[in-house]
């Protein structure tokens, strides 16, 4: 499973708003919106995400591993 809580943890450590990822860095809306229900995001939106707050994948996003009872 997908998880951007690094992300929302690397914009309050650097004082960043959404609102300053939209005006600023050309982020859309919509993506927001995505960013905050842990939808799918393009590797593009990514880098530029990355861009926007100097930092690496890691800093962004997270990728959990989903209890499969099964295994």
């Amino acid at each position: 499973m997908i998880s951007y809580e690094p992300l929302w943890e690397t914009m309050r450590k650097q004082g960043v708003t959404t609102y300053a990822l939209i005006k600023r860095h050309d982020i859309p809306v919509s993506t927001i919106h995505s960013l905050k229900h842990n939808r799918n995001i393009t590797m593009l939106t990514l880098e530029k995400l990355c861009v926007a707050l100097n930092c690496t994948a890691d800093r962004i996003v997270k990728f959990e591993r989903e209890n499969d009872d099964n295994k």
